[in-house]
């Protein structure tokens, strides 16, 4: 089972399926489809190169996909600073695969094929239909977003938040079932008193079928659930609002976009309907929630998010400080600390390869792809410095009906941004996995 937390990559599959399915991506290339950022060779060898993919110039808009890219530039730029990976230095190459299927398989030609990248890193497309070809080039693809069932369908592809499927290339998950937690629901039920919860979708496939899996969960964990539906071309959100009101909800979740919840927020806010916690998803854990929400106020004020990282404003952790300091003045966003720590989880297989008795024997000191793969495939989860929760590749032949997950927890408050909510390895519960068709 990909250790899916179900507000977090549930919600993103969900994102990456809407704006796929409601947008126009077109098969064209954008014209500004590559993007390269050598750096000069080192003194201590040739450097290694790796590539970042990255739906930059999608329809979605020219921020919505580039935290990842910049967290994992961030840290290859501090390691390079401080003298590299043994003394080479790592090149970073992007690519910007304009959010089309077309887009990205032009994107894994050129830095595989003509580039010759070692790695790919940090990896946020939002269709990611060059997966198979990574595949069958044998490159390591780590710590990429899993907005597509790719990293739990291929091998040499390694999400973020780890995976427990087989992996073999068919189908994805096991059979074409993913699965995921209840984590969620069970820490806002039980932390907060939650009794009844609403799902607001829109009447259109994808985001239909999110808002079951969620209801399924809720109900899973003893919800009173309260079902919203909206037309996507002309939404009446104030109508939700007003039932809201009307049936005491507690909290509440969607299947919509970033600006579906902005509309029903507003709506909300027009007619002071007030929940315990309005719950959103890693995508929105960042800065701009202030200039986002800002006719909405109130609904700002309920607004939580979870995932399976550590907030970036939790400037108590050592590791997260030395992300912070890297991004400088920038704003930050959680998908940034996430591609650090995806450049540092490829950066720590690959110096395992270097170090005594970490290589295989091999021309360049050890440092092959499979002796990376071999560290991403070892029984050991990883966690970033602490910056992620322990994520792990199992390759189990059947998914587990149960799981203890642990759950990061944030909550906005104007004046002081993001505020976690406990320590996220403290965080925990087993919980049922519930099985859906991505």
């Amino acid at each position: 089972m990909s250790p899916f937390r179900a507000a977090e990559a549930g919600a993103a599959l969900l994102l990456a399926l809407l704006l796929l399915l409601l947008t126009a991506c077109g098969s064209r290339l954008p014209e500004r489809a590559f993007e390269t950022r050598p750096t000069a060779n080192p003194s201590g060898g040739e450097p290694l190169r790796v590539g970042i993919i990255t739906s930059v110039t999608s329809p979605v808009g020219g921020q919505a996909f580039t935290g990842t890219r910049d967290g994992a530039r961030a840290y290859f730029d501090a390691l390079n600073a401080r003298g590299g990976l043994d003394g080479r230095r790592i090149e970073v190459e992007t690519c910007d695969d304009g959010g089309s299927g077309v887009g990205n398989n032009a994107c894994v030609h050129r830095l595989i094929d003509e580039r010759g990248v070692f790695a790919l890193v940090a990896t946020t497309a939002l269709d990611y239909a060059g997966a198979p070809l990574v595949s069958r080039a044998g490159v390591p693809d780590i710590g990429g977003q899993p907005l597509t069932p790719a990293y739990d369908t291929y091998p040499h592809l390694y999400g973020i938040y780890g995976s427990s499927a087989p992996r073999t290339g068919g189908e994805p998950g096991w059979d074409g079932v993913l699965y995921g937690g209840t984590e969620v629901y069970r820490w806002f039920h039980k932390e907060k008193g939650a009794r009844t919860a609403a799902v607001v979708s829109y009447n259109q496939s994808a985001s239909a079928a999110y808002a079951r899996l969620v209801t399924r969960g809720l109900r899973a964990e003893g919800y009173r659930v309260v079902g919203e539906q909206v037309d996507f071309a002309l939404p009446n959100f104030r109508a939700v609002a007003a039932d809201l009101r009307a049936q005491h909800v507690d909290v509440l979740f969607d299947a919509m976009d970033t600006h579906g919840n902005v509309r029903l927020c507003e709506a909300m806010e027009a007619l002071g309907v007030r929940v315990d916690a309005k719950v959103t998803n890693v995508q929105n854990w960042s800065s701009s929630v202030a200039r986002d929400y800002a006719r909405a106020p109130g609904c700002r004020d309920a607004l939580w998010v979870t995932g399976a990282s550590r907030n970036h404003q939790d400037t108590g952790h050592p590791a997260v400080r030395e992300f912070r300091t890297a991004m400088g003045e920038r704003p930050l966003s959680q998908w940034q600390l996430e591609g650090w720590a995806a450049a540092m989880w490829f950066t720590d297989a690959a110096r395992s390869c270097l170090t005594a008795g970490g290589g295989n024997g091999e021309a360049d000191g050890g440092l092959t792809r499979a002796c990376v793969e071999a560290y991403m495939n070892r029984p050991e989860a990883y966690t970033a410095r602490g910056l992620l929760l322990p994520a792990r590749y199992e390759h189990l032949a059947r998914p587990p009906e149960t799981r203890n997950t642990c759950l990061s927890v944030a909550r906005w408050q104007d004046g002081r941004g993001w505020v976690s909510q406990g320590e996220m390895t403290e965080n925990c519960a087993t919980v049922p996995q519930l099985g859906y068709r991505p």
